[in-house]
């Protein structure tokens, strides 16, 4: 098991209060890590679930789609522990509005703070990376890295991207000791999901489509990032690992 053993290593993992953010953050501490919790709130729920667990853990409140304040955060992270050697992009909105009628507005800030604070972290973190001559870096990706979605073109194109990113970074870093993949759940039970999750016909029609018969949960997500972070996956490079009960596959 000391291929998956993660202790001794710092994970900043934003979009960490709640739904599958919280669930990395308290797998990765799980297997030994300590957690840089980032949030747009104040919620102290996931770094108190992690104590609670005799972990240690650390919260950051800041918003991400602002550009202005990434280089502040990623400092603020390398004065509580010193180093950051796992990074997890994992904070994302998502806004529902047909094409026809999407607004500018929503899509720029799908698209701020889904693409735009997953690259210039990665890009941030990954300097301190190189320096240190190792890292993971775990993007998160969609389903809808693979295919279009109904009233959701902002966050589509924003995953799409997002495999395209991980794509370009594991290109030049590979070399440099640094692992950079990214996670596609399927459809998982978060408050993203809620407004689906509240149509009873799509929902039984989705559960339908997926061979494992049920939707996801944070949980399914403990073992794939812990996988990912760790020398388990040291020769993986640039690759969507789909975490989706079968969906693709179907």
């Amino acid at each position: 098991m000391r291929l998956f053993n993660l202790t001794g290593k710092v994970a900043l993992v934003t979009g960490a209060s709640g739904g599958l953010g919280q669930g990395m953050a308290i797998g990765l501490a799980e297997a030994g890590a300590k957690i840089i919790a980032v949030s747009s709130s104040e919620s102290v729920q996931t770094v108190e679930a992690i104590r609670a667990l005799g972990g240690q853990a650390e919260l950051i409140a800041a918003d991400l789609s602002n550009e202005d304040i990434l280089e502040d955060v990623v400092n603020r992270a390398l004065g509580i522990y010193g180093k950051i050697d796992i990074l997890v992009n994992n904070a994302g909105i998502i806004r529902r509005t047909p094409a026809a009628d999407h607004a500018r507005q929503d899509w720029h800030d799908v698209i701020d703070l889904n693409l735009n604070s997953a690259f210039f972290l990665s890009q941030l973190v990954g300097r301190h990376m190189i320096e240190q001559g190792s890292g993971k870096i775990i993007n998160i990706a969609s389903m809808l890295t693979y295919q279009g979605g109904i009233n959701v073109p902002g966050y589509t194109a924003s995953k799409h991207a997002i495999a395209g990113v991980t794509k370009a970074l594991a290109n030049e870093w590979a070399g440099k000791g640094i692992q950079i993949n990214a996670i596609a759940p399927g459809y998982m039970t978060t408050n993203n999901t809620a407004p689906i999750l509240k149509d009873e016909k799509r929902t039984q029609s989705i559960t339908e489509r997926i061979p494992a018969g049920r939707w996801g949960t944070p949980e399914d997500l403990k073992g794939p990032v812990v996988f990912l972070a760790s020398s388990a996956s040291d020769y993986m490079n640039g690759h969507v690992v789909c975490v989706d009960g079968g969906w693709m596959a179907r």
